[in-house]
């Protein structure tokens, strides 16, 4: 199947712009942090509570949202939810409470649900099975770009603007999104679900009874909440208390960060694609890419301080290893399951990611500041110390379950 370069842009550019924003809203408190400290009080506990309530309203409605994708489409489901997303950054850029910052981040987390298993969903119906690795990869460029734009060119200004001013900016920019969605992509016809509610139901029955799905999400989860939660808020915190960076310097590695997870989006993307040509499964090199992750996480849970720079761009781009797993889930199910499957996936990655995330802030709790004010260095290495170990089980369990030599190219069920 090939498509034309029009159609090509048509399916890409809208989808990529809205994926861009939920990157920006999912990682840009890692940046405002110490404003949202300053002008609303919060602790540790509190910070990582209201910056996960973005994930956990995420997570509540992937279910809903797999059943949305495959009986409407990608196309009005993700245009729709937008402007839930405009709607949480405005909340969010008006609230003087944590409970309204919750409430702003909470929507905007329902809003940008979609974005990425809409584009997953979409690429499905126009791509054959072996370029969706590389085509999902190309779509998680996208994100990285930005996570990109959240680190030094939020910095850059808050010099003339605040964070409140920010949020402004991007409630505008999703409305745009929005538009582009509904008014740019194209429609494939009779791709829409005509089961009933109870057939549907009975879809994500099968999602979660399957051996495979079981076989691969505990490592896919646990590796993605790892990285969603660091990446989103704690690495900008470590950078300051562990390495001493001060407000500039932390940006400017978390751009490093960012443009690490851009080359890692396009590189395991290719390479998977390649490898695929020579009977080598794109979940083998998923594995390969969230062991050295491990590695990465263990080195930095040892505080060498004197690799900071080398390690967090290694974070960066071994991490983004973890969305490989999403291709190998749609060729693993009939296409009218395969927004279930990945929606099925991406429900418990975001669950672990809200419960990471604040549970790294109340690990981080448990020990008083520093005189400097910043947060004690033990607390870190708790709180990241069980991310970790959490992993190492999930891999162990990975590779103990493939031992019964799960065949991932071939679908469990027919069309």
């Amino acid at each position: 199947m090939s498509l034309r370069p029009a159609t090509l842009l048509r399916v890409f550019i809208p989808f990529a712009l809205g994926f861009f924003l939920s990157y920006i809203f999912r990682t840009v408190n890692a940046v405002i942090a110490p404003d949202l400290v300053r002008d609303i009080g919060v602790d540790p506990a509190s910070l990582g509570l209201l910056t996960s309530a973005y994930f956990l309203s995420f997570a509540a409605f992937q279910l809903p949202l797999g059943v949305l994708l495959d009986r409407y489409g990608a196309r009005r489901v993700e245009a729709t939810l937008l402007l839930f997303a405009a709607a949480g950054a405005f909340v969010f850029a008006r609230a003087e409470t944590l409970t309204g910052l919750m409430l702003g981040r909470a929507l905007i987390g329902l809003g940008v649900s979609a974005c990425l298993m809409a584009a997953f969903k979409a690429f499905t119906l126009w791509f054959p099975p072996e370029r969706l690795p590389l085509a999902n990869g190309v779509q998680m460029i996208s994100g990285g770009v930005g996570a990109l734009a959240a680190t030094t060119p939020v910095e850059l200004s808050l010099q003339w603007t605040d964070w409140r001013g920010v949020f402004l900016i991007l409630a505008g920019l999703t409305v745009a999104a929005a538009a582009c969605v509904f008014f740019i992509v194209p429609e494939k016809e009779g791709t829409y679900s005509g089961e009933t509610l109870r057939e549907q139901l009975a879809g994500i029955r099968q999602v979660f009874t399957n051996r495979a799905f079981w076989t691969i999400a505990p490592w896919a989860v646990a590796a993605q909440a790892a990285y969603l939660s660091i990446v989103g808020l704690w690495s900008g915190p470590w950078l300051r208390d562990i390495a001493n960076y001060d407000r500039m310097a932390i940006a400017n590695t978390l751009m490093g960060v960012s443009l690490a997870m851009i080359a890692g989006y396009f590189a395991f993307g290719a390479l998977a694609e390649r490898l695929a040509r020579r009977s080598i499964q794109p979940m083998t090199v998923a594995a390969v890419g969230m062991l050295t992750f491990i590695v990465v996480q263990g080195l930095l849970v040892l505080q060498l301080t004197a690799l900071t720079l080398p390690l967090w761009l290694l974070f960066g781009f071994c991490g983004t290893a973890c969305i490989l797993p999403y291709a190998v889930l749609s060729q693993s199910f009939p296409k009218h399951l395969s927004g279930r499957a990945n929606t099925g996936l991406n429900l418990m990655v975001f669950i672990a990611a809200f419960a990471a995330q604040w549970a790294i802030g109340l690990i981080i709790n448990l020990w008083p500041q520093t005189v400097s004010g910043g947060y004690d260095p033990a607390g870190y290495n708790t709180g990241f110390g069980l991310i970790l170990t959490l992993q190492i089980c999930a891999a162990v369990w990975y590779f103990f379950s493939s031992r019964r030599k799960l065949n991932y190219s071939e679908p469990p069920f027919s069309d």
